[in-house]
């Protein structure tokens, strides 16, 4: 009679765990995509980390440019980004892949693109650029090509009339010549958008936009692939949750740029701000 005990005990115990265990989440490979923009790289990175480190799901990132990472999100290749810019400078994006995408909101408000120039620079308007050409060797100097921002500066150009190069490049290279114009007192003009890195490090302004070529003030948004609400809810409601302010974004940049790895950053602001962390969480 004990044994029958035993082995029923033993069968029931084995039936719950199996259960307990049926209902813990799959383990899923999130595919994050992104722009290699400063303010991207920390963001992205700040992402991936609570959802290995905390949802305890793989994830890998991969850097593309704008478009791509757009129609990465409509195939199905990436399950989410937080690196699009809205309304303006990526709404070519949305419209094309409108019904593909779900966009989750914003996750960073109080975004800005325009032209910068440092604060020792006498113009204060892309209006007076054309008077001060010969100063700026008759250059912007950009970002990658398939940046929103960079079909804003050439309707820029066209708008104001200006006789200037905009200059194709990257945010690296752009921010190496501006960090190169300010040592020496020289001249630039560069394509900005805030929060970046940049306005902690040196003392810059933008440039007047009377025309509003570069559109109003902007948010950077959360879009997902519709699948990813059933393919990983806790992911999915940890993205729908995630907001954060542009002095906790610059504060991961900044550490960035002093040399630190993306993931070392991340790791480390999480660390230090776990009250608004545990308010992403499922």
């Amino acid at each position: 009679m004990k044994t029958l005990k035993c082995i029923t005990f033993i069968v029931m115990a084995a039936f719950v765990i199996s259960q307990l265990q049926s209902c813990e989440p799959a383990v899923e490979r999130i595919e994050l995509g992104y722009v290699l923009w400063d303010s991207e790289i920390a963001s992205t990175h700040v992402v991936a980390a609570v959802i290995e480190d905390e949802l305890g799901h793989m994830v890998n990132l991969r850097a593309v440019d704008a478009g791509p990472m757009w129609m990465g999100v409509a195939r199905g290749d990436f399950d989410a980004i937080v690196a699009a810019w809205l309304p303006s400078t990526h709404e070519a994006y949305l419209e094309q892949t409108r019904g593909q995408v779900e966009n989750l909101g914003p996750n960073l408000k109080g975004a800005r693109i325009g032209w910068v120039v440092p604060e020792y620079v006498p113009v204060n308007s892309i209006e007076e650029l054309n008077e001060y050409r010969n100063e700026f060797n008759g250059q912007i100097i950009g970002i990658d090509p398939g940046a929103g921002l960079m079909a804003a500066s050439d309707e820029a150009l066209d708008d104001y009339d200006l006789d200037y190069n905009l200059v194709e490049g990257s945010d690296a290279a752009m921010t190496a010549a501006l960090r190169r114009a300010i040592e020496r007192e020289e001249w630039i003009v560069v394509t900005g958008w805030t929060p970046h890195w940049k306005f902690v490090a040196y003392d810059l302004k933008y440039l007047e936009d009377p025309r509003n070529s570069f559109g109003d003030e902007e948010h950077i948004a959360t879009i997902v692939n519709p699948g990813l609400q059933e393919k990983a809810p806790d992911v999915y409601e940890f993205l729908d949750n995630f907001y954060w302010t542009t002095d906790d974004m610059g504060e991961v940049m900044m550490m960035i740029e002093e040399d630190m790895e993306p993931f070392e950053a991340a790791r480390q602001w999480i660390s230090e701000n776990r009250d608004m962390v545990e308010g992403w969480l499922p």
